[in-house]
């Protein structure tokens, strides 16, 4: 054989495994190998509050950066899953978006027991969506842990010129409920989304262990098995309002 030909085959042979496939570098064989990070924790936040407030609209901003104009009504419950970084543990966020029309309270108020956090939202530019504030803090109480965190949303912040509820109204009701923050927001200019998720995530981080053994991970996180529709018996509900 020429040898010429014989160094052009060798030549073609080289960066080719035994097999003829692309053979992997060292950074690129360690780089293939390694598994994602599991989540340091994972935990379960509900967006609850009346129909048309956009609930859905700050979950889908916040978990997709999508807006839509014209969202239809959530049917019982819609759930997004969404990882993030904080105080340099990984969380997995799972958020729970909640029917605002009353009939489906049987089947809602399933999902405040594993909640760690929950975001109560209203529209500030209707006043009956304040007015109902309330009767979601009787739910809240009835049905949630004593120990979730607690956010008040006053959402369409983009909506100024339409407002009827001040800023200090819904600051003086944040302020009656024992451990409530307050903030508003605009998930159409995605305006203080983030905030509101990793505000409330870091606020759950501060009632957690520094350091959580895997085994009881799935203690805050609730299944992804359908609820029952009726809740089973609950403890008497411990009032946080007036």
């Amino acid at each position: 054989m020429d040898p010429r030909l014989d160094m052009q085959r060798r030549a073609a042979g080289v960066g080719r495994n035994a097999g003829g496939s692309p053979a992997l570098t060292g950074a690129q064989s360690r780089r293939r190998k390694l598994p994602p990070r599991p989540a340091d924790y994972k935990v379960q936040v509900i967006i609850i509050g009346s129909r048309g407030v956009g609930k859905t609209s700050l979950m889908e901003r916040f978990t997709d950066d999508t807006f839509c104009e014209a969202c239809k009504s959530t049917v019982g419950v819609d759930f997004k899953i969404k990882t993030v970084e904080l105080r340099g543990k990984k969380i997995r966020l799972q958020i729970w978006d909640t029917a605002g029309q009353e009939r489906f309270n049987s089947i809602t108020s399933a999902y405040y027991r594993g909640a760690k956090g929950i975001i109560l939202v209203y529209d500030i530019t209707k006043q009956e969506t304040f007015e109902d504030l309330p009767k979601w803090m009787k739910m809240i109480d009835k049905y949630a842990s004593e120990d979730a965190e607690l956010l008040l949303v006053g959402n369409k912040l983009d909506c100024e010129t339409e407002r009827v509820i001040t800023r200090q109204q819904g600051e003086q009701f944040a302020s009656r409920i024992s451990g409530m923050r307050f903030c508003e927001a605009s998930a159409k200019d995605n305006f203080n989304v983030d905030e509101i998720f990793l505000k409330l995530v870091n606020d759950i981080l501060n009632k957690m262990p520094l350091e959580i053994p895997s085994r009881e991970l799935s203690s805050s996180i609730l299944s992804l098995q359908p609820e029952p529709e009726v809740p089973p018996e609950l403890p008497p509900p411990r009032l946080r309002c007036c």
